[in-house]
């Protein structure tokens, strides 16, 4: 499913089969984030991860960062998907 733009943020909501694989997926995105030095909005709840990011230096904007970073994440989710 494709991410959303929606207040100048991406959105993307994604399911899993339990609390502990949505937060190991959560830690994933964490060690990404500080990687590239840009940190998105996580909201974990059991079975579900949403992730919001906008480029809030550049007056909260959605930007080319925050298109590789949801790529990024995209190709994790697929990694957790196939394990």
């Amino acid at each position: 499913m494709p991410w959303t733009e929606n207040n100048h943020k991406l959105k993307q909501e994604f399911s899993f089969k339990d609390f502990k694989t949505g937060l190991d997926f959560v830690n994933k995105i964490g060690q990404i984030a500080e990687k590239i030095g840009h940190h998105p909005d996580i909201f974990l709840s059991w079975g579900k991860v949403k992730v919001e990011t906008t480029t809030h230096d550049q007056g909260g904007k959605i930007t080319d960062l925050d298109r590789q970073l949801a790529q990024m994440i995209d190709n994790l989710f697929v990694e957790f998907s196939h394990s």
